[in-house]
């Protein structure tokens, strides 16, 4: 190697199998476009500015941080454009400028850049940049507030602050045919679900996802929501309900998935996804927050490196002359 040093500093994986970043990105943001489309259909100009106020603001913070730390400029390689729509897909239509700005500011600078850049953050970055608007300015992001004005003839609520205050009688109105084309109130690309299954399916067929993270993932919400049903089901939704609101679906194939703070093994995968998964409910039904979703995956990012180091014992292994 001409250059051993860079070798060695650098971060996983080692060995180049011809493949680029930016076709994986690209390939991800293809999937999540349904989804997207579907929002700037719902809500019209004000959703397309913030997607493209998210996504401009994320490049230019890494082209930014590139120059102060004097780092290749890396935004060719699509990492900050995909942050910069996926924090844009978790926001309502309505949110103001300077909460995309800083966002992506959080995101980018925060929570990936300080810690290296691509491959080296320890939590998913549009995660970071939600969870802290959440503990700030709860108020920006309350679906029911935020999007009040919108009449676009079909039941404006956000399904899972109906369930959360006012049990199962209240989300009646919503079918599964509501759910599955998005027809309620949520996130700019969280609320349409087929869109979501799409996109998820297109990049598990792909290879561009482990589908052993979001399948476990998947099953931790059904499960756990079951059982939550089975005990009381006057006070808390069913398991399809649960998979079709709130940011479950993103969370399964474009939160959960990101490679830098998610397991790389089998096993790990499926303990990962499905703990985040039961955490989701848990929180949902008995937190405080209406959604659990993003404080669930970002919990099991803090645990990935421990969960990650997780090897069942060779069928065997244990015997002698094995």
């Amino acid at each position: 190697m001409d250059n051993p040093t860079l070798f060695v500093s650098s971060h996983a994986p080692y060995w180049h199998n011809g493949t680029r970043l930016s076709v994986k990105n690209c390939h991800i943001m293809i999937a999540a476009l349904p989804a997207v489309i579907m929002g700037i259909y719902q809500y019209g100009a004000p959703a397309l500015g913030v997607v493209a106020l998210s996504v401009a603001a994320a490049m230019i913070w890494e082209f930014l941080m590139n120059l102060v730390l004097r780092r290749p400029v890396s935004i060719g390689d699509g990492s900050a454009a995909l942050t910069g729509l996926i924090f844009a897909m978790l926001l309502p239509a309505t949110t103001p400028w300077w909460t995309v700005v800083l966002g992506a500011f959080l995101a980018i600078v925060v929570a990936k850049q300080i810690y290296g850049g691509i491959g080296c953050n320890p939590l998913n970055p549009a995660l970071v940049a939600i969870a802290i608007i959440f503990l700030s300015w709860q108020g920006i992001v309350d679906f029911d507030e935020a999007l009040a004005d919108y009449d676009l003839g079909f039941v404006m609520a956000y399904p899972l602050t109906a369930l959360k205050y006012f049990g199962t009688s209240a989300i009646s109105d919503f079918s599964a045919a509501d759910l599955l084309m998005g027809r309620h109130a949520g996130a700019i690309g969280a609320t349409f679900a087929l869109g979501l299954l799409a996109g998820g399916i297109y990049l598990m067929l792909r290879g561009m996802i482990r589908w052993e993270i979001s399948l476990s993932f998947l099953a931790g919400v059904f499960v756990t929501a079951l059982l939550f049903y089975l005990a009381d089901s006057q006070k808390y939704a069913g398991p399809l309900f649960h998979l079709l609101t709130g940011y479950t679906l993103i969370g399964a194939f474009f939160l959960a998935t990101e490679d830098s703070s998610s397991p790389v093994n089998f096993i790990p995968m499926l303990i990962y996804g499905a703990c985040a998964g039961i955490l989701t409910v848990l929180i949902r039904n008995i937190g405080a927050f209406v959604d659990g979703t993003v404080f669930a995956i970002l919990m099991m990012n803090v645990a990935n490196p421990l969960i990650d180091k997780i090897r069942p014992k060779a069928l065997g292994g244990g015997m002698k002359h094995a």
